[in-house]
């Protein structure tokens, strides 16, 4: 796909920088800096994040890794895609798969999409419970110290 070094630079570099800021913005699932913009950010500072749309994107993202976890794990096993997309022009010659020297490496990786699907759980969870609406509660009095009820006719 790429011929020329300075394109195949930068595409390496944006996607460097891409898988960085989605890896550090899992952070904000479990800091507090995660609920609110930074004051520093212009018309937005100081407002609290919509979890809704943080879990959903968390979840969603934790799916795909999952997914795309399983699907390696699978093709190395039964061989579904024998050779995949090489990327770097047409005449490229096929790599032997990577053994178990390189796979090492990425191993703890597997346990990246699992986790992040454990945080965004958690963190709906404790996003439910600082809502500024949260659902109605009974309130029960011990006898005698409630509100008097009163008959009007």
């Amino acid at each position: 796909m790429f011929t020329d070094d300075s394109a195949t630079t930068w595409y390496m570099v944006f996607l460097s920088v891409l898988s960085m800021g989605l890896a550090l913005s899992t952070l904000g699932l479990v800091y507090r800096w995660g609920q609110r913009v930074p004051h520093w950010v212009p018309l937005l500072g100081r407002r609290s994040i919509p979890a809704r749309p943080v879990v959903l994107v968390a979840l969603i993202g934790g799916s795909l890794l999952v997914a795309v976890c399983l699907y390696l794990l699978l093709n190395s096993m039964f061989h579904v895609v024998d050779r995949g997309w090489v990327g770097i022009g047409r005449d490229e010659p096929a790599h032997p798969a990577p053994g178990w020297e390189v796979l090492r490496y990425y191993a703890p990786l597997v346990a990246w999409g699992p986790l992040v699907i454990v945080v965004a759980v958690d963190y709906g969870r404790r996003a439910l419970r600082r809502s500024p609406n949260p659902p109605p509660t009974i309130k029960r009095f011990a006898s005698g110290t409630g509100p008097e009820m009163t008959q009007t006719s």
